[in-house]
């Protein structure tokens, strides 16, 4: 009776376990209990803890705003809240303001619509208070950097744009080259930022055209000028990541961060400028770049000059998380990477679904997660997915980021043909010339059957 007993048992326990559904996999979990694990064993939370709060330095100054009355606090802090929904439409900036205007790429949604483009602006107060002496001094006593020490002069240069107080609900006009047309930005949110999608004036593909701000105060300081590139429908484009892709950050460590941020000259990632100079040289001249990092905004001066100095001209995009907060800078490199990369992937997906993509990253935080969601989730788009496998413990943290079944996870139901994890950036190179090879000629072919559908008065997909 007990064999009998213990068989059906059995029996009762394998037809339970056929039931039981496989648990399907989650990119973005996955990715968030790494980056969980990471901070924990490398002590993110009470780094944050020690960095000054600039927004607690700002108390001591408060008394600088009493003087309003709690009427205009408050219809300034609703038009601030309302930002572009706001029904005044903001105030024009004035004297004590500084502009930052960000680089961006113009699109078609059809193939007779018009030429736009998502025009990305931030308003700041123009000098940081007095607590910019407290934010420096807080930074340098986590980094063990003496009071007389030489780096602080660039840890405070660096540090401004994360102790600026926002401007809220203030418009900016932008003026095209060679256009008589303005556009009129904003208004900027509750984090001193707009973000407004606008037709511009019509160029050819692979333009890039200068902006610059217009109807300013003199002196007004800042980022008044930029550029967009002008990106037709097809053709190729390039979604590269920043930290520890082309940029040394060590992203898992927290001082490491610190560091390489606000004492560090930004250093490139060993072989990356070649490979990124001898893709550029593969592709033809239209085509956009896009780096799509987790750093905030408020890097990103010092991101776009990095850029300029090692890399090809591309649009910039980054998060807006961590205005008045030194702290979040950590947290914004290592907290919710993935769902931030896969949303404004999408983004970019919907400004231009015919290109093909070629996405760049690195496995210290969750590209590879990232990449293989949007790989699946819009078929054809992404046509080769390259992942540099960080050697330096700083960058990975765990051993694991770097083992082939993390990779073989995120890259499930993606052709092996179509991703490829590498150290020596040099070996990419005729990986993609072949793919690009591979994808001019389908393309080209697909093209041929549409124009023989046409002749023959039939219909082609």
């Amino acid at each position: 009776m007990a064999e009998t007993s213990t068989a059906d048992q059995q029996q009762q326990e394998s037809q339970q376990n056929l039931q039981e559904p496989e648990p399907v996999f989650s990119p973005s979990a996955f990715a968030a209990d790494m980056q969980r694990r990471t901070r924990k064993q490398n002590n993110f939370d009470q780094i944050e803890a020690d960095l000054p709060d600039p927004q607690k330095l700002a108390a001591a100054s408060a008394h600088a705003v009493t003087n309003l009355t709690s009427g205009f606090t408050t219809r300034l802090s609703l038009s601030g809240l309302l930002g572009r929904l706001n029904p005044f439409g903001g105030r024009a900036v004035t004297r004590g303001d500084a502009v930052w205007l960000l680089d961006n790429t113009a699109y078609k949604t059809g193939r007779f619509s018009s030429w736009e483009a998502e025009f990305v602006a931030a308003v700041f107060e123009e000098e940081p208070r007095s607590h910019l002496v407290d934010a420096v001094a807080g930074v340098a006593r986590v980094l063990g950097i003496a009071d007389d020490a030489e780096e602080r002069k660039t840890i405070q240069e660096r540090l401004i744009p994360f102790v600026w107080d926002v401007r809220m609900a203030k418009t900016v006009t932008v003026a095209q080259k060679g256009s008589r047309k303005s556009i009129k930005l904003g208004p900027t949110g509750f984090n001193g930022i707009s973000s407004n999608v606008m037709q511009v004036a019509s160029h050819s593909k692979g333009s890039l055209v200068d902006a610059t701000a217009g109807n300013l105060p003199s002196g007004i300081p800042g980022l008044l000028g930029m550029q967009t590139y002008y990106a037709g429908p097809t053709g190729w484009g390039i979604i590269s990541d920043i930290d520890d892709t082309i940029k040394v950050t060590t992203t898992s460590d927290p001082i490491g961060i610190l560091r390489e941020t606000f004492v560090e000259e930004p250093r490139a990632v060993t072989g990356m400028p070649e490979l990124y100079k001898a893709i550029d040289g593969i592709l033809k001249t239209d085509t956009p770049w896009f780096y799509l990092s987790a750093s905030p905004y408020n890097l990103y001066p010092f991101l776009r000059e990095f850029r300029d100095k090692h890399y090809p001209q591309g649009t910039l995009v980054l998060r807006d998380t961590s205005w008045k907060t030194i702290a979040g800078l950590l947290s914004a490199l290592t907290m919710g990477t993935e769902e931030y990369k896969v949303d404004r992937m999408k983004k970019i997906n919907r400004w231009l679904p015919k290109r093909k993509m070629i996405v760049i990253g690195d496995s210290t935080q969750s590209d590879p997660e990232a990449y293989g969601e949007i790989y699946r989730t819009f078929p054809g788009w992404i046509r080769l997915i390259l992942i540099r496998k960080a050697t330096d413990t700083a960058m990975f943290g765990l051993g694991e980021k770097n083992e082939p079944a993390r990779f073989e996870k995120a890259f499930k139901d993606i052709p092996k043909e179509a991703w490829h994890v590498f150290e020596d950036p040099s070996e990419c190179v005729e990986i993609v010339r072949a793919t690009v090879k591979q994808g001019d000629g389908h393309s080209r072919a697909e093209e041929g059957d549409h124009m023989y559908g046409q002749c023959r008065g039939g219909y082609s997909k």
